[in-house]
């Protein structure tokens, strides 16, 4: 008889840490996220549209804007954390289009304290591979995200548009815009 000790129904999620456990990790240890710019190109791949996503935020409990973001889970690949995080923010009939290579536009490192660099994430030191990502299908916000809000490059640069990304996101919406040659 096998003692009951060591049957164990198997984590339907194993690469996801208890809200304890992720607490305590990321009081000691920088977190692996993965970051997209979703973008409506045209026929020869110059930015149209990006989309940012207008989101409530957990620690201020203030709406904000901000661009497709989730940790990479223990055993995943970077490919497929982008391809889930892009699908649990945008839906399933986006089509992002990811190049054979994935190689981020930038890395993003963010600091509990504020002013250490310009991007800012109170719960933590995060380190994320950015990614300008074209979308060719529906979007449809899902998730804590509330709606999806596509503008032109120009609309992007506006400073209160800047100014409302959470976390110094804006920061990385210029950097996504001069690394794809859009900045008007």
């Amino acid at each position: 008889m096998v003692p009951m000790s060591s049957v164990r129904t198997p984590d339907p999620n194993p690469g996801w840490l208890s809200d304890i456990a992720l607490d305590e990790t990321r009081s000691r240890v920088p977190i692996l996220y993965v970051e997209a710019v979703p973008a409506r190109v045209d026929a020869l791949g110059q930015i149209e549209q990006v989309g940012v996503l207008l989101r409530g935020s957990a620690t201020t409990g203030e709406l904000s804007r901000t661009i497709v973001s989730g940790r990479v889970m223990h055993g995943e690949s970077v490919r497929d954390a982008l391809l889930r995080n892009l699908e649990k923010d945008l839906g399933p009939t986006a089509f992002p289009q990811l190049p054979a290579a994935v190689v981020p536009f930038t890395v993003a490192e963010y600091f509990p304290l504020p002013g250490v660099t310009p991007l800012h994430d109170p719960r933590q030191h995060a380190v994320a591979l950015v990614y300008l990502v074209p979308v060719t299908g529906e979007c449809n916000p899902r998730q804590d995200a509330l709606e999806l809000t596509w503008l032109t490059p120009a609309e992007l640069l506006d400073p209160s548009v800047l100014a409302d990304m959470e976390g110094g996101r804006g920061q990385l919406l210029k950097q996504a815009l001069a690394w794809a040659g859009a900045l008007p």
